[in-house]
């Protein structure tokens, strides 16, 4: 073969190769929508007014018999929807590491989550109980169909590149949120003057969504491809004469959980650093959900201005995953995630010093976590799918998938236990510094480059 035909060859595959990460980039573009316009503005807000309307005179809904407050219906079926995905993901994942099929697995839980999210637009008067429950199957779906998209990260970008891969997806994905944020809020403010009730506006909200979600999808489906399933090592599942957990034993979705973290266990420094992410990741999960109480509380901030920051940490989202994608390239994803954990720990020091009645501090507090959001997700992926031993990405990134999304629980304890301890809101966010702290420290230790070379993997230039 000529030095032609292989120059022509490498060159087709790179630009067959750019044209899936393309594809790959736009399931971030379909599905953050529905993080951002449903779960973080619209639907928490509206499912409780909904479960109101169907209490009694005590306040309570009995969903199944079990008397639940109104007001906690909401956080009830996020937490139910968590269990669910936690369940599911494990086996899903093992599923598509053995069979190489990732493809129609993703698609049939990108679908599942979309027609669930569409169908809030039925959730009229007082029904509750279907809210619940699309609700829970969304969420679920969601968490699925992001464990499938995140492990293709390996297949698609070679180590020198994953870390600008990883930017790009979370920048399309914040795109695509404060776009259609914009547009919603555009028709939730001004409903009267299109000639709908706020109740209308907020259902078309929820249902533009779901559609929007399952519409972008296609083209992630029609241009990432499936791969035979890679030579993998051994996950040995429990022994189902082993009594010693008949929970583990009698559950498959626990079964293959802890088949993965057993198997994970045979690799210490990739679960070393998925304990660091857990613990950072707890912190920045929880900034995130407590800000707005943060600002309402504590600051005396109105919902408009609470609104806007959400646009604002939206925006510089984009902005902020590229520019540290961009670090990465000269100091390292590790290097990088580190500053981007000091930084979070200056912006918490910074918050609790701002005066109340201040929307232009909080703005600035907003444009901080905004800057550091986006480059803190994205390059923590694009490590962790180095850590990854070959033939097990959806398998492993189901246990990352459930550190970012099932485990984050600490925090707003800590939260809550410190307000309730002191009556400071400024002392309860201040208390999140320890685990940005904790987070730095533990992966300080992690010596990434014998991680990756442990899992099997090519140890990138800068890492």
């Amino acid at each position: 073969m000529d030095i032609d035909t292989v120059r022509t060859a490498a060159s087709d595959e790179a630009a067959e190769r750019r044209r899936e990460q393309r594809g790959w980039y736009f399931y971030d573009w379909a599905c953050s929508v529905y993080s951002t316009s449903v779960l973080t503005v619209f639907l928490g807000p509206y499912l409780t007014s909904v479960a109101k309307r169907a209490a009694d005179a005590d306040g309570y809904v009995h969903p199944l018999g079990i008397p639940v407050r109104a007001g906690s219906f909401f956080a009830y079926s996020v937490s139910l929807s968590v269990i669910v995905a936690v369940l599911v993901m494990p086996l899903v994942g093992a599923a598509a590491d053995r069979s190489g099929r990732k493809k129609p697995l993703l698609g049939a839980a990108a679908y599942v989550g979309a027609a669930a999210t569409a169908a809030m637009f039925f959730l009229g008067g007082d029904r509750y109980l279907l809210g619940g429950a699309l609700l829970i199957v969304a969420n679920a779906a969601q968490s699925v169909a992001m464990m499938l998209y995140n492990s293709y990260l390996p297949q698609i970008a070679p180590p020198e590149e994953r870390d600008a891969v990883s930017s790009r997806g979370w920048a399309f994905g914040y795109a695509a949120g404060s776009l259609v944020l914009v547009v919603n809020l555009v028709l939730y403010l001004a409903h009267d003057s299109f000639g709908v009730s706020e109740s209308m506006a907020v259902r078309i909200c929820l249902a533009s969504a779901g559609l929007w979600w399952g519409g972008f999808t296609l083209i992630p489906l029609l241009r990432l491809r499936d791969r035979p399933a890679a030579a993998r090592e051994a996950t040995a599942l429990p022994d189902p004469a082993d009594h010693t957990d008949e929970t583990v034993r009698t559950a498959p979705g626990l079964r293959q959980l802890a088949a993965t973290v057993r198997d994970m266990r045979r690799h210490p420094l990739t679960l070393s650093f998925l304990l660091a992410y857990l613990i950072y990741n707890d912190g920045i999960q929880t900034v995130i959900s407590q800000a707005s109480v943060y600002g309402s509380e504590e600051l005396g901030l109105g919902q408009s201005t609470l609104i806007g920051a959400v646009l604002l940490v939206q925006v510089l989202a984009v902005a902020g995953a590229l520019g540290m994608g961009r670090l990465a390239r000269t100091y390292g994803a590790k290097r990088t995630i580190l500053g981007s954990l000091a930084a979070w720990t200056l912006t918490l020091g910074a918050g609790y010093f701002l005066p109340a009645g201040a929307p232009v501090g909080f703005f600035l507090l907003a444009a901080a976590i905004g800057l550091v959001l986006g480059g803190s997700q994205a390059l923590s992926r694009s490590l962790f799918s180095h850590l990854v031993p070959p033939g097990k990405e959806a398998e492993y990134f189901s246990a990352y998938e459930m550190s970012d999304r099932g485990m984050s629980w600490l925090g707003p304890l800590l939260f809550g236990v410190t307000y309730q301890l002191t009556g400071s809101y400024r002392d309860a966010i201040i208390s999140l510094v320890v685990f940005f702290v904790v987070g730095f420290l533990l992966l300080v230790r992690v010596p990434v480059r014998q991680a990756i070379g442990d899992a099997g993997n090519p140890v990138p230039e800068k890492i």
